[in-house]
């Protein structure tokens, strides 16, 4: 096994886009610094989509501008089509993460095309990212566990676009269990055959805790080498397209978890408390989950 594993913090992304409540630019900023300071060195910072949609990024600029500021981190955005991949690029990203549905369903209700339509999107702005210096592109696939619109989504599909994903000249692929389907089982399963496929590629892990099985599922990954792995702070998240989806897996806990058994997340848990318990102020109506927090 590695010792060494890396935690993401999507928060100021996945966690604020099924909230009700809307954090002031200054706040966000506030975030990510805080957080950074407690040993972060990747943070998924806000998403390019149209604010009419999600309003909560109607400063996504600002936001990727404050955090490409901070030393030591590397802040990553999110873009559902070469609209947004532009925008980010014109903003100076230097991580756009592309998201494609495995399936059919949800990707037609999260970013309103076909998947087909989706990839060629995709190959267009890898093209265009390498006219830019130091800019990575991956892609992450969501529902790649399950879809509530569409039911059962099988492996080979899933591998199947891990590899269309590889061939185009993604720098990492992330496998998404949106809606909180996946089990143990299911997600060693999954990442032995896309790792096989897809070669040397890095794969990382987002996994939502809807069944209660986000923490053992992220040890699954991480027992057939994920190193990387997606995380909200407080529990907050979910598709405000996907029915029923739920809360990311919670970062402390995350952290929590890694930090006993010896492996290194380059996090200091109890600064990290600190600023979950900021996180408290700054929502104070959203109902914020995670059980280490409990012990403080």
């Amino acid at each position: 096994m590695n010792n060494i594993v890396c935690i993401r913090e999507v928060g100021l992304r996945d966690g604020l886009q099924l909230i009700r409540s809307q954090l002031a630019t200054s706040t966000k900023a506030e975030w990510i610094s805080q957080q950074v300071k407690s040993g972060f060195g990747e943070m998924e910072v806000t998403s390019f989509v149209p604010a009419h949609i999600l309003p909560q990024f109607f400063d996504a600029t600002e936001v990727l501008s404050m955090a490409s500021c901070l030393d030591g981190l590397c802040p990553s955005v999110l873009v559902p089509n070469l609209r947004g991949g532009k925008l980010a690029l014109g903003a100076g990203a230097k991580k756009i993460n592309f998201v494609i549905s495995v399936s059919e369903s949800h990707n037609q209700a999260n970013v309103r095309c076909t998947t087909e339509k989706s990839f060629q999107m995709l190959k267009e702005l890898i093209t265009e990212s390498k006219e830019e210096q130091n800019v990575s592109v991956t892609g992450a696939l969501s529902t790649s566990f399950g879809c509530s619109i569409e039911g059962d989504i099988k492996q080979r599909k899933v591998v199947h676009f891990a590899e269309r994903m590889a061939r185009l000249g993604v720098h990492e692929i992330n496998l998404a269990d949106t809606v909180g389907y996946a089990n143990p089982l299911s997600v060693k399963s999954i990442f032995t055959d896309i790792q096989s496929a897809v070669g040397g590629i890095p794969l990382a892990a987002h996994f939502h805790d809807t069944m209660g099985l986000g923490l053992a599922n992220i040890f699954a990954a991480f027992e057939v080498g994920v190193t990387r792995f997606d995380s909200c702070l407080g529990g907050l998240g979910g598709c405000p397209f996907a029915p029923g989806a739920s809360g990311n897996v919670n970062t402390e806990d995350t952290v929590g978890m890694f930090n006993s058994m010896g492996i290194d997340t380059g996090v200091d848990i109890e600064k990290l408390i600190e600023v979950r318990r900021l996180l408290e102020t700054w929502l104070p109506k959203e109902k914020l989950g995670g059980n280490l927090i409990k012990t403080f």
